[in-house]
C-alpha cells in the first residue's frame, strides 16, 4: 500500500494510477459523508464524483497541514453542500416552532447504520443539512448559519426539529415501540 506522501506526489503529477488509489483508498469513507446529505444513493454518487473531482484538481494546494483524509471529508461536504443548496431554492429554510423534547433520552443500541441512514435521509431537506453540520461534522450553529445563508435561529430550530423527528423514528424501532406499541416511556 503507498504511503500517504506517495500518494499524494502522484496524484499532483495527475498520474492516473495515483489517482486511482487515491479514490479507492478513501470512495467508501466518503460515500458515506455524501450519503448522509443526499436522499438518495444516486445523488450521493453524484456528489462523490463530483467531490473527487475538485480533490483532483485541488490536490497541488494541499499542503498538508491536517490529514489527507480529513481535507478529503472537507471537499466532500462543501461539495455536498453547494450541490444541496442549489436545490434550496424549491425548498427554503424556514423558522419552526421550537418542539419540547421528550426528557429520556433514547438509546440507539439496536439501530443498524443503515436504518439510521435512512433515518437521516427521510428529514426535510433543511434539517437534514442542519443536522448534518452540527451534530456529525462539528459546526456551531454561527457557523452553520454563514455557511447556508440563514439566521442562527433557523439553523437552531432546524437542528431541533431534526433531532424531534429522529427520535420519534428511533422510538418506533426501538423493541419498546415494536412490544407496547404507542406510550409514554
Amino acid at each position: 500500500m503507498l504511503k500517504e506522501p506517495e500518494l499524494i506526489e502522484g496524484c499532483r503529477k495527475g498520474t492516473r494510477s495515483f489517482q486511482k488509489a487515491l479514490y479507492e483508498r478513501y470512495c467508501r469513507k466518503m460515500l458515506a459523508v455524501c450519503l448522509r446529505y443526499s436522499k438518495t444513493t444516486a445523488e450521493a454518487e453524484d456528489i462523490l464524483q463530483e467531490g473527487f473531482v475538485k480533490v483532483f484538481h485541488a490536490i497541488k494546494d494541499f499542503r498538508q497541514e491536517s490529514k489527507l483524509e480529513t481535507w478529503i471529508t472537507r471537499i466532500m461536504v462543501n461539495t455536498a453542500l453547494n450541490y444541496q443548496r442549489k436545490k434550496l431554492y424549491l425548498f427554503p429554510m424556514v423558522d419552526v416552532q421550537e418542539i419540547d423534547l421528550p426528557e429520556n433520552e433514547i438509546s440507539i443500541s439496536g439501530i443498524h447504520f443503515s436504518q439510521l441512514l435512512e433515518m437521516i435521509q427521510s428529514l426535510p431537506q433543511g434539517c437534514q443539512i442542519v443536522f448534518n453540520l452540527f451534530a456529525i461534522e462539528g459546526y456551531n450553529h454561527k457557523e452553520i448559519a454563514e455557511m447556508l445563508g440563514i439566521s442562527e435561529g433557523t439553523s437552531k430550530s432546524q437542528y431541533s426539529r431534526a433531532r424531534t423527528l429522529l427520535q420519534e423514528k428511533l422510538l418506533k424501532e426501538s423493541s419498546y415501540y415494536k412490544k407496547y406499541g404507542q406510550g409514554k416511556i
